[in-house]
């Protein structure tokens, strides 16, 4: 049994609510940057209907998490992409589903390599229980209790999709 969650609305309250959060905190020109893959995806469409002026940023976090000695280099990995300078800037991190936390601390410690922003904003499209570590999303499209057994998989890019699914 799988239950679909219709993207397109999430993406539209996302964009509504990043727009609403850059205002109120005063950020003028966030940069946006998805976490390779399904933060990428949703990062590119978020990134057109606000129509951000800087390109959108892709993070590879594969070097950076640390489950790297259990689960081993994933063959596809492709290199980030940061063209603009990190420093001071208002960054917009972006990620399909925050689940223990871990993908999000890795993807910090890869844009502290490249510079010190003035601060990180976290968009995630689908918040779940299970938070090994006291990361918040500050832009949530859903939050989810997923019974035992469950994941949610995004698959993409085109169409996008998201499911609930159970294990097996």
């Amino acid at each position: 049994m799988t239950e679909k969650i219709d993207i397109n609305v999430l993406i539209e309250n996302m964009a509504e609510n990043i727009s609403s959060h850059c205002g109120t905190q005063g950020y003028k020109n966030p940069l946006m940057i998805g976490i390779q893959r399904g933060g990428v995806w949703i990062a590119a469409r978020l990134h057109q209907k606000l129509k951000l002026a800087d390109p959108l940023g892709e993070l590879n976090i594969a070097f950076y998490r640390d489950d790297f000695s259990k689960i081993g280099i994933h063959p596809e990995v492709k290199p980030s992409k940061l063209s603009i300078n990190l420093d001071d800037r208002h960054i917009i991190l972006v990620d399909d589903v925050l689940h223990t936390g871990r993908t999000i601390r890795a993807a910090m410690n890869e844009i502290f390599d490249y510079g010190r922003p003035a601060s990180i904003s976290l968009a995630i499209l689908v918040e779940r229980s299970g938070r090994e570590l006291p990361i918040h999303p500050d832009i949530i499209g859903k939050t989810i209790t997923l019974k035992e057994g469950e994941h949610a998989k995004l698959s993409g890019p085109e169409p996008l999709a998201l499911e609930i699914m159970k294990s097996g």
